[in-house]
């Protein structure tokens, strides 16, 4: 005979283990301090309000919250927001990539992974993130962001802002072209000793 205990089924099963990720996701975030939450409405508002201090002190104690619960989706997209306020766009794709593996099914950290490479030029991962956000939206208010979102970064496209530049048509002549002149530019020159 089976010796599981009927806790040890409902702890196995799928609902029963996302009702308990988002009670500890609710849990993490109210683990936030005052002043934590404070900064965070603040770099809500207008992240240049922030002064390079209160960036670097948020970025602290979102970090320490992160530590605190590493499994928690939402505070690493926080952390990664705050971090990409912060001027520091590597850790930021670090924690919202973390964030992404750790919750793939998350509309907000699928959006904001989105909009940071979109922000970095990194189109087509921008392109491929916001699609899943939109794809993964629960409301209006949710499918419009995704919306805007990849209405900018065909735009982007469009106007050739990405990664590399603009690639005309002329670029597949010209590149050549340019290698074989500045080769030859470079090469030094040899002066001739004619007595």
């Amino acid at each position: 005979m089976n010796n599981t205990s009927n806790s040890e089924i409902a702890v196995h099963d799928p609902r029963t283990q996302t009702n308990l990720s988002a009670r500890v996701s609710s849990l993490a975030l109210a683990s936030i301090s005052a002043n934590t939450q404070n900064l965070l409405l603040r770099m809500f508002a207008d992240p240049y309000l922030l002064e390079r201090e209160d960036r670097c002190s948020l970025v602290d104690q979102l970090r320490e919250c992160v530590n605190r619960y590493p499994d928690v989706s939402e505070l690493r997209v926080l952390l990664g927001m705050a971090l990409c306020v912060n001027l520091d766009p590597q850790a930021a794709i670090e924690q919202l990539e973390e964030s992404v593996r750790l919750a793939p099914n998350s509309f907000i950290a699928q959006l904001k992974v989105g909009e940071l490479w979109m922000r970095l030029r990194a189109l087509d991962k921008a392109e491929q993130h916001t699609r899943l956000a939109g794809l993964l939206a629960q409301s209006l208010a949710q499918s419009e962001l995704a919306r805007r979102q990849a209405a900018t970064i065909r735009t982007m496209r469009r106007e050739g802002i990405e990664r590399g530049g603009y690639k005309g048509p002329w670029s597949k002549i010209a590149r050549p072209l340019r290698r074989l002149w500045t080769r030859n530019r470079s090469e030094p020159s040899v002066a001739l000793d004619i007595s």
